[in-house]
């Protein structure tokens, strides 16, 4: 999975020329249909709404870094690099820097992520006092860290298109407007019939930020199987706490943040239950990938089937694997859904495994794929209430796991061949969609309604 890199930002002289900088939040600006500096969403850890009017004491601005990461050799098993396209991350230098800039000229960092396509880490800050904005953007100009440095602006469509309302007008989460996954796959519609409630999923992962204000009262169980060192030896230091667990909170993110609470983001199954069994640890500092092993992995399956969860989430990709295998076909015999993130080696666990769904991103061809999600910058949580945009297959695989949830929730008799019926049968409706989830809710209403009137009839 390609580990998020916080929003950077673009800044230095753009102000004459703002189109040419940060496609990113162009295109996130377009999508944000409230006026002023609400457009972006970009500025929303926080539990405060973003205002609706502008604000003089209320600024944000897009500054960019120079980015040339470094990129060691995936490990199997990991949960990062060795199943995703494309890796582009963060590199220490940049980080350095932005770190530096905040404290340099009393920012606040809202988000960040690295563009590949322009070398550059960017990021959005906050002028948390009331300077004018322009001279806190010349000071930003003459900085030599910095490469780009500009005002976080508003943009519009021009057309007036009144059969499809703004994605943004259902929820009142100020990030809303950046989640093009949601509406691709049909969630809003599916939440007016379901959003999870009472379903369990178990996440078996990182650790997760269990404070994080978007999962408040999600996660109610959480194990951890990698504390001996024997388990992970030879593997690089991690951060203490919560920072490490960057991997399973994006994850729980994307199933389950919860919907209008005026934070954040909306996650497809907010008001699903998460059960965390943490069997994969953090590989290095301000990074998604994670690795785990036949022991740790053992031991979170093992204990997510005694839990008696009904749906497990394995966002990881390694080595066929007899002991795992056994223990994944044992849930299957009992009727656990597994859902699995597909990989591009042949023969990967889980997704090569019969009826487990191996999910892929729609955006490229997988093996061992049954049904496929946005993995491309899709927008979730991170540790320390932020956020951040993630790609890869353990993104498609979490938002599947999230769809199932919806639909146990509608009928908790459905078994996975069910689900991938229904959900396969329900061609999305805009173009490049490949699930419409709300298309499916209908049907296992409509299956309900057939079967209350068979029985009405004996």
């Amino acid at each position: 999975m390609l580990r998020p890199a916080r929003v950077s930002a673009l800044v230095a002289g753009l102000l004459a020329a703002p189109m040419l900088a940060c496609p990113a939040i162009l295109a996130a600006a377009l999508l944000w249909a409230a006026p002023a500096v609400s457009l972006a969403a970009q500025p929303a850890p926080s539990a405060e709404p973003v205002p609706a009017e502008s604000d003089p004491n209320h600024h944000f601005v897009v500054v960019t870094f120079a980015n040339n990461p470094y990129r060691p050799a995936a490990r199997a098993g990991s949960t990062g690099r060795r199943y995703s396209s494309n890796t582009y991350g963060i590199a220490q230098n940049a980080h350095t820097n932005a770190q530096h800039v905040a404290r340099a000229y009393s920012l606040k960092e809202i988000i960040s992520w690295p563009i590949k396509e322009l070398g550059v880490h960017c990021v959005v800050y906050e002028i948390p006092d009331a300077r004018p904005l322009a001279d806190v953007l010349a000071a930003l100009a003459k900085d030599p860290r910095v490469t780009l440095a500009q005002p976080l602006q508003e943009f519009r469509t021009l057309t007036n298109d009144t059969d499809h309302p703004a994605p943004e007008a259902s929820y009142n989460d100020p990030l809303y407007g950046l989640q093009t996954n949601l509406v691709s796959l049909g969630i809003p519609g599916a939440h007016e019939r379901a959003q999870g409630d009472g379903v369990r999923v178990a996440l078996i992962d990182t650790g997760v930020d269990t404070a994080h204000p978007d999962l408040r009262d999600r996660i109610t169980r959480t194990r951890s199987f990698v504390a001996s060192s024997l388990i992970k030896s030879g593997a690089p230091p991690a951060p203490a706490g919560a920072a490490s667990y960057r991997h399973g909170t994006a994850m729980a993110g994307l199933i389950a943040a919860v919907a209008n609470n005026k934070v954040g983001i909306v996650g497809i199954a907010p008001l699903a239950h998460i059960e965390v069994f943490e069997a994969c640890w953090q590989l290095e500092p301000n990074s998604d990938a994670a690795a785990c092993n036949t022991f740790t992995l053992a031991q979170a399956i093992a204990a997510a089937l005694e839990a008696g969860a009904p749906l497990i989430n394995m966002s990881i990709a390694g080595p066929a694997d007899p002991l795992l295998s056994a223990l994944v076909q044992t849930g299957l015999k009992r009727g656990v859904i597994f859902v699995g993130s597909a990989s591009d080696e042949p023969n990967s666990f889980p997704t090569n495994i019969e009826g487990v769904i191996g999910v892929g991103s729609s955006e490229r061809e997988h093996t061992n794929t049954t049904l496929s999600a946005p993995g491309s910058h899709v927008l979730t949580l991170l540790p320390g209430n932020q956020y951040d945009f993630e790609s890869g297959t353990s993104v498609a695989a979490a938002q599947v796991t999230g769809v199932v949830a919806l639909l146990l929730s509608a009928d908790n008799h459905l078994s996975a061949d069910n689900i991938v019926q229904l959900l396969k049968g329900s061609p999305g409706t805009v173009p490049g969609a490949v699930l419409n989830v709300s298309a499916a809710l209908a049907k296992v209403e409509a299956g309900r309604g057939m079967s209350r009137l068979a029985r009405s009839a004996h």
